[in-house]
């Protein structure tokens, strides 16, 4: 039996049938099922809630509960019409799709979920909104739904039949220079920190803490992404080899949780909850509605270094590949550098990396020599010359900066009034709407990286490309990192392989928008399910050099068969307890999410005992 199976052996005690019990330790007798099994209710069903009570809500919401219907519903009987036109104007613009309760950034996966909305969505604009969706939706058995980016590629914000959470208007940012959390006055020493609204997007905090306050928090690398689903699912930005993961630099939240109480949980009240938030996946233990995390100093200097790399022959890919990996180890593998190399199908090496702390001449010093091996040799060409560029660190995320430095960088929303801040990357447009046709990740251990494993892990890539793409996101592994961050991402719910992997290796594939209603063919099925199973060869390939490697839930497959093992690993069970606790029910659900192997996997009915 591998490492594998015994964790996944492990990981199955929890969920035991209640015939065992008198088999379990009194540690685990605890933890036995005892619930009965129910369904929820969906629209048509005797049991739905009646208009007077939907009406209740509205009048306890400040009559904030809308009715949900698509913008393109009503595409293909009036393609004209003022909602369909709008919508199709700005398909690739993801603020206006977040401004869209009906609507996910995402607009489905084949063979796995399309976005549709819920029945009806509760706009919340503070937690007392939140408790009282909540209540409704616990009283009345119905399916709950949370959304504040909707970003997922799972699905998890979205399910139709539902009631929706939507935080999108919580988001609200406020600094503090000395923050001590809650009940933790004497054993925490206060400290520079940012409170953030749940629907808030890292582009509104990158705005407040940077742009305009001239110091650093750990966020994700897309401006559009919902603080609160990134800190829950671990979270993973462009410095987080210096910086560590955005869970790790949680210092409180408050959530509310299935009973409709709303409660702190820090590292000094709640603090089994605290711990679960920061990793356990959003949308699983409660609602968060605010989250406070730690502001840190900011560098100097931010950069970036970009191009490609074309090789003309297998064997010269190969070797590319093998100087690559062995650049990465003697130069880049430190708190400086992040994000990815791209080792493409067609023998190109594309560089997309970021550093912090290094002025531009540092950089160029230490690329130097890889560069100069790829100009002495004939077999090598350079598909788009290499840029290595360095800025003040504070105008990252300033769009009136990057519009004058780095033209094209930066795309905004093109709505009339839409907020200055408001920009994404231009690398992340293609995403908007996107229709998925696979995703698989892999944490890469650091062990790959010695000079006896180099060549393994080179033919290994290689042969991945031979299926596949393959990225290797450096900065979404620890290993590498300041100890002090590899501790403090320790102790959180994110599985434990991260502590020890160089990279996340991502192997992912999309086609166009293809949200149900759009005019048009529709998605090519057949092409993407070739597509996913061509995805399924190349990640196979890197995992004969990696077997037992996890994968990050925010970046995984959705059909992951032993995902309680690759998500969260050894911590698996110790987040079951957490769920059971404050969630004895069930009434969150999501996806491959905490305590969902007890339900169907629509999470309308229940399928085991608890």
């Amino acid at each position: 039996m591998n490492r594998r199976d015994l964790l996944k052996a492990a990981l199955a005690i929890p969920f035991l049938p209640a015939v065992l019990p008198r088999m379990l330790s009194p540690a685990l007798a605890g933890v036995v099922p005892t619930s009965p099994f129910r369904s929820r209710v969906r629209p048509g069903d005797a049991a739905w809630p009646s208009a007077a009570r939907w009406e209740a809500l509205r009048r306890d919401v400040g009559g904030r509960l809308l009715k949900l219907e698509s913008p393109f519903a009503n595409c293909v009987v009036t393609p004209t019409s003022a909602a369909c036109s709008e919508a199709l104007r700005h398909l690739k613009n993801p603020y206006y799709i977040g401004d869209q309760p009906a609507l996910t950034q995402t607009s489905g996966w084949v063979d796995a979920w399309t976005s549709q909305p819920s029945a009806y969505a509760v706009a919340a604009e503070n937690a007392a909104d939140v408790v009282a969706a909540v209540n409704f939706a616990r009283e009345h058995h119905l399916r709950l739904v949370v959304k504040g980016g909707g970003h997922s590629y799972q699905g998890t914000s979205d399910a139709p039949d539902s009631l929706l959470v939507w935080t999108r208007h919580m988001n609200d940012v406020t600094l503090h220079d000395a923050f001590v959390a809650q009940g933790c006055s004497g054993r925490q020493a206060p400290q520079p920190a940012v409170t953030v609204g749940a629907g808030a997007m890292w582009i509104d905090a990158y705005d407040a803490v940077t742009t305009r306050g001239g110091r650093y928090v750990q966020g994700g690398g897309c401006t559009t992404v919902g603080v609160a689903g990134l800190v829950q699912s671990g979270g993973f930005g462009s410095f987080s080899k210096n910086y560590g993961t955005a869970a790790a630099g949680l210092l409180e939240a408050e959530i509310v949780t299935a009973d409709g109480v709303v409660r702190i949980a820090n590292a000094c009240t709640n603090p089994d909850l605290f711990w679960g938030i920061k990793g356990g996946g959003g949308g699983s233990l409660g609602v968060v509605t605010r989250l406070t995390l730690r502001m840190r100093e900011l560098p100097e200097t931010f950069g970036v270094v970009s191009g490609a790399i074309k090789a003309s022959s297998d064997t010269a890919y190969r070797e590319l590949i093998a100087r690559a990996i062995a650049f990465y180890r003697s130069d880049l593998f430190n708190p400086h550098w992040g994000e990815q190399m791209v080792f493409r199908s067609n023998n190109t090496l594309r560089i997309s990396m970021l550093f912090q702390g290094l002025e531009q001449k540092q950089a160029e010093q230490i690329w130097a020599p890889f560069l100069d091996w790829i100009r002495a040799r004939k077999q090598y060409a350079f598909a788009s010359e290499i840029k290595i560029l360095g800025m003040p660190a504070r105008h990252i995320w300033d769009p009136g900066f990057l519009q004058k430095y780095a033209p094209g960088a930066m795309v905004a929303d093109d709505r009339s009034g839409a907020p200055r801040n408001h920009v994404l990357w231009a690398g992340d447009q293609g995403q908007v709407g996107q229709f998925l046709h696979g995703y698989k990740s892999a944490w890469m251990p650091a062990s790959l990286l010695r000079e006896d494993r180099q060549a393994a892990l080179a033919d290994a890539v290689f042969a991945s490309t031979r299926q596949w793409e393959t990225a290797f996101h450096f900065n979404k592994g620890l290993a590498g990192a300041p100890a002090d961050e590899i501790a403090a991402a320790k102790d959180t719910a994110t599985n434990p392989a991260v502590l020890d992997a160089f990279a996340l290796a991502i192997i992912a594939g999309e086609g166009p928008p293809a949200f149900p209603g759009m005019p048009g063919p529709g998605p090519d099925l057949t092409g993407a399910r070739h597509a996913a199973a061509s995805m399924g060869k190349a990640m196979d390939e890197l995992l004969k050099v990696a077997p037992d490697a996890g994968s990050y839930v925010s970046e995984s497959d959705y059909f992951e068969r032993d995902w309680q093992a690759a998500f969260w690993g050894t911590n698996y069970p110790k987040l079951a307890a957490v769920k059971r606790k404050y969630d004895p029910d069930g009434l969150f659900f999501v996806h491959h999410g905490v305590g969902s192997e007890r339900w169907s996997a629509d999470g309308f009915t229940q399928v085991a005992s608890r």
